[in-house]
């Protein structure tokens, strides 16, 4: 499953209306054996949010979470992906969709993943499923 910023964010911030739907979809997920995928792009994002939102410790502890758990993958947004990410952005033209999020689903077509835990409706809009449902 894709994790998206606004996944990442709901998790990490216990105020957040959809914390407990996030964690829980998470968690369930992890028991059932599955990976946590995410990109250098929403690792910036998320880093940048749970800063200025939670603060640099925040921001420090939620990365080393990701970045020592063996459930989480990184790929990186190579300059190939950018490539087809700037095409998917000038395509839907109709769509606000942002730069990262077009990197999203670049990746998520690439690697086969329809899944994707988050609360932006773009990932809908793009032909993913968004977990939790709502």
């Amino acid at each position: 499953m894709f994790v998206d910023t606004a996944g990442w964010m709901s998790m990490a911030d216990s105020r957040d209306p959809m914390h407990v739907p996030c964690r829980n979809t998470r968690d369930q997920w992890l028991e059932a054996g599955g990976m946590l995928i995410l990109s250098n792009y929403v690792v910036d994002e998320t880093l940048t949010l749970i800063r200025v939102r939670l603060g640099l410790e925040a921001a420090e502890q939620w990365w080393n979470q990701v970045w020592e758990s063996p459930r989480c993958r990184m790929e990186w947004v190579t300059p190939d992906r950018g490539e087809r990410a700037l095409r998917w952005f000038f395509k839907w033209r109709d769509q606000p969709f942002s730069f990262t999020d077009c990197t999203s689903f670049v990746l998520m077509k690439e690697l086969q993943i329809q899944k994707a835990l988050t609360t932006d409706h773009h990932f809908r809009t793009a032909g993913f499923e968004m977990l939790p449902a709502g």
